[in-house]
């Protein structure tokens, strides 16, 4: 049987996760709506702080430890863009992390997430870096609706969205300069 500690400790977890979701939802807007990379991957930054915290909060253990790797890939990839070793070095964590923490099949939505987006943020930029970063965002929708957070799967939502209409934007300026 549950005690009553045990339901106030679950009920601040649920409303600490949703309130976090809801938190990396503001910031996620904020980074997708930049034209400017640098800025995108800075927010993004702020933002995976928020979904690891949501996670863990959720018990989504893989989920929550690959938010917090995302946040040292972001950093390296503004550093070492194009490094094959480097995100090699990335892939292999996130994998490892994986591992440590697996505990179910579904598992392996986050972590499908987590490999897009290290092979988007080092390796490609402008329209195609967000063209599979939308992917990684796919999964982390499915990851936020397993764990039942609302702010964060809103979040993966609009950033699909917003996404999308930066890449029309990038290319519009794109037609525009040739023009």
């Amino acid at each position: 049987m549950i005690g009553r500690s045990q339901l106030e400790l679950w009920d601040f977890r649920f409303i600490a996760g949703q309130a976090t979701g809801f938190a990396a939802l503001v910031i996620c807007i904020m980074a997708f709506a930049s034209k400017r990379d640098d800025r995108l991957l800075l927010l993004l930054v702020f933002a995976n702080v928020a979904f690891a915290v949501q996670f863990f909060l959720f018990g989504a253990k893989v989920a929550g430890a690959i938010s917090a790797l995302i946040i040292l890939r972001i950093l390296l990839a503004r550093r070492y863009k194009g490094s094959w070793p480097v995100m090699a070095t990335m892939l292999a964590a996130t994998g490892l992390v994986s591992w440590i923490s697996w505990e179910r099949l579904l598992d392996v939505i986050p972590l499908t997430a987590g490999l897009l987006g290290t092979i988007a943020m080092f390796m490609l930029d402008g329209i195609p870096m967000r063209l599979l970063l939308a992917g990684a965002a796919l999964c982390w929708v499915a990851s936020n609706v397993l764990v039942g957070s609302v702010g964060a799967a809103l979040a993966e939502l609009l950033v699909l969205t917003t996404n999308a209409v930066t890449i029309w934007r990038l290319s519009r300026d794109r037609r525009e300069a040739l023009a």
